[in-house]
């Protein structure tokens, strides 16, 4: 099962960083065809064709990764290749399984994803939702997923918005926090570019400690700042108020909103 074929339907910034996860942990370019009309440079033995096979997909895997308002337009044209031999992944954001089944009717299995960006390290963490998680086939998604980083199963449709704000939308979140990290510390006098690489070093090194650690996050924070000292006084500004996990809250119920609109929008 682990060595089905991989259809991608749409290869652009996150079907495309998935892509180089997986050749980066050694999986053979061979197994991976992509159909995208906007002609993405693909790495070498990664096919690019115009349509799907004249036979269907058959046995393979095969991955919806467009812009989720262009499933109406674009599922007609897919439906009669894929039949019940066939696994669906979808890592359009906000489309529940319910559409993708009345788009895709006889689909074999569908499997719900929710990637970030850092899948293409191998360092992602990749939210996952099956119509039935104990089928093998669910079981084959996941262990292709794995090569990506952590893989999560979601028991509830209702919370895979949440997954796509909190993971799926999360770097770009930490980006922006490292990017005032490092204008924190330019505008009390470091150079700008020093001020860029420590706040890099710094997030990358806490982020990894906190992956290897026994102990919350929280705690972590607390065991730096020591009574009456530097890190207490400034954690004592995010923690005023609960003014940072106030300020992440309204970010990803922001981002969980728009996706539950996005899902409205795709059964229309």
């Amino acid at each position: 099962m682990a060595g089905r074929p991989v259809w991608l339907i749409g290869c652009g910034n996150m079907a495309g960083a998935m892509l180089t996860g997986w050749l980066a942990a050694g999986e053979n370019p061979k197994r991976f065809h992509v159909i995208d009309p906007a002609g993405p440079d693909l790495p070498d033995g990664v096919e690019l064709v115009a349509a799907p096979p004249a036979e269907g997909f058959g046995d393979t895997m095969v991955q919806l990764g467009f812009k989720p308002h262009m499933l109406a337009d674009i599922a007609p044209g897919l439906r009669p290749s894929i039949g019940a031999e066939t696994i669906l992944l979808s890592i359009l954001a906000g489309v529940e399984l319910e559409t993708l089944r009345a788009a895709f009717p006889v689909a074999g299995q569908i499997v719900r994803i929710m990637p970030n960006t850092p899948v293409a390290l191998g360092k992602g963490a990749v939210g996952l939702l099956a119509e039935d998680r104990a089928d093998p086939r669910a079981r084959s998604v996941a262990e292709l997923m794995a090569m990506l980083g952590l893989a999560e199963w979601i028991a509830d449709e209702a919370l895979f918005d949440v997954v796509t704000a909190l993971s799926g939308s999360g770097p770009a979140f930490l980006f922006r926090f490292i990017d005032g990290l490092a204008q924190g510390g330019a505008s009390l006098g470091l150079d700008a570019d020093i001020a860029k690489r420590l706040a890099i070093a710094t997030v990358q090194g806490a982020a990894e400690l906190a992956a290897t650690s026994d102990e919350d996050p929280g705690r972590l924070a607390d065991r730096v700042a020591s009574p009456g000292g530097s890190t207490r006084k400034g954690l004592d500004i995010l923690d005023d108020g609960d003014a940072l996990a106030d300020l992440l809250a309204r970010t990803l119920d922001a981002a969980t909103r728009r996706n539950r609109e996005m899902a409205e929008e795709a059964k229309r």
